[in-house]
């Protein structure tokens, strides 16, 4: 167990160095860097003050070069300003009378400067992973145990109505994108003049004009039922299907073993052979899809973290992306690597805790 975890975080971290080397290079292509120059300087720069903007930045040298200095195993570049002032990667915002370092990069904790946020970019990316953490975490309570739930009880009695009407809802789920049923939700509890919200409020059953808040960003400073209630919902009931259908085929492969038809000779009850027998073998398949689940919502949540103005992990990332924050976008990159490899690395363990039949080689 412990020569394949080595061996398997040196694959992540060379896995992880080329993700975030290609990532790097398409971030730092030229008209990227031209955009960067002009939103920085002047956006009437001629192409000549473009180019001496670059070099004066530390982006005219190789981008392997640069690419090892973000990483910090180079010293960060220097330079001098026109007005004769020194200048460099590990200069940027150093408190007067202090000494740099230098080796500035990720490695050493400087992420860098967001040209958005005008923030450092480790306090933004810390507070929006903040956010996302709490949606992650409340989706996944709902979600997991729900899709578990009714998956097992569609793949107990497969082909019953119960099968048929779990499994309809199932599919209807996942076919629904997560922007429209966003957009339902808020429209049918959200709103003070369609949907739900101005009957009760008619009939005196709720205080204010909406059931639930269409936005979430009072959730961001003190969570509640009726302000983060629907962001969850949104999020959880598209995976909710899937892991139910996962589940659902897997128990009902489980259930036509051997095994369990000698269980149930033996006089075994069905709710033991189920719970007993039958869900430890079944959870393997879903197992995988429910530890995918932290990658999709961590870069999922795009749509519905804009579309209720909860500025997480998503919202950031779309605020970069639109606005060519290089930097913050490299952070993003790392996070959402990180994630991605962990999570497929706690997924082939947990095999063997599940199935000890699977040897890990």
């Amino acid at each position: 167990m412990l020569l394949f975890v080595l061996r398997r975080i040196g694959v992540m971290i060379l896995t992880a160095l080329a993700l975030t080397f290609v990532v790097f290079y398409l971030t730092n292509l030229p008209p990227n860097l031209e955009k960067l120059a002009k939103s920085e300087a002047s956006a009437r720069m001629t192409d000549e003050q473009v180019d001496s903007w670059l070099a004066s930045n530390g982006f005219a040298q190789p981008v392997l070069t640069r690419y090892a200095e973000w990483l910090g195993v180079l010293p960060g570049w220097t330079g001098t300003s026109s007005d004769g002032k020194p200048m460099g990667r590990c200069l940027n915002r150093i408190p007067a009378g202090e000494t740099p370092p230098a080796y500035c990069g990720i490695l050493q904790g400087n992420w860098g400067w967001s040209t958005v946020f005008k923030q450092p970019v480790s306090e933004v990316l810390g507070r929006s992973l903040g956010h996302t953490g709490w949606l992650m975490l409340w989706v996944m309570i709902v979600m997991v145990p729900t899709s578990l739930i009714l998956g097992v009880l569609s793949g107990m009695r497969e082909g019953s109505r119960t099968d048929r009407v779990l499994s309809t809802f199932a599919i209807a789920t996942t076919a629904t994108p997560e922007y429209v049923s966003g957009v339902i939700f808020i429209a049918l509890f959200a709103s003070a003049t369609a949907g739900i919200s101005p009957w009760l409020a008619e009939m005196g059953w709720i205080e204010g004009k909406t059931l639930f808040q269409g936005t979430a960003t009072s959730a961001m400073d003190g969570l509640t039922f009726w302000n983060f209630g629907l962001p969850v919902l949104t999020i959880a009931l598209y995976g909710i299907g899937y892991i139910a259908r996962m589940t659902r085929a897997s128990m009902t492969e489980v259930m036509t073993q051997q095994y369990i038809r000698t269980a149930r000779l033996k006089g075994v009850s069905f709710r033991e052979v189920v719970m007993k027998h039958a869900l430890r073998n079944a959870l393997i398949a879903p197992f995988t899809v429910i530890m995918l689940q932290f990658p999709w919502l961590l870069n999922g949540v795009v749509i519905v973290e804009t579309l209720f103005n909860y500025k997480g992990f998503g919202w950031t990332l779309v605020q970069a992306a639109g606005n060519n924050d290089i930097n913050m976008l490299l952070a993003c990159s790392v996070v959402a690597v990180f994630v991605v490899l962990v999570t497929q690395l706690i997924s082939d363990i947990g095999y063997v805790f599940l199935n000890p039949r699977i040897r890990l080689a």
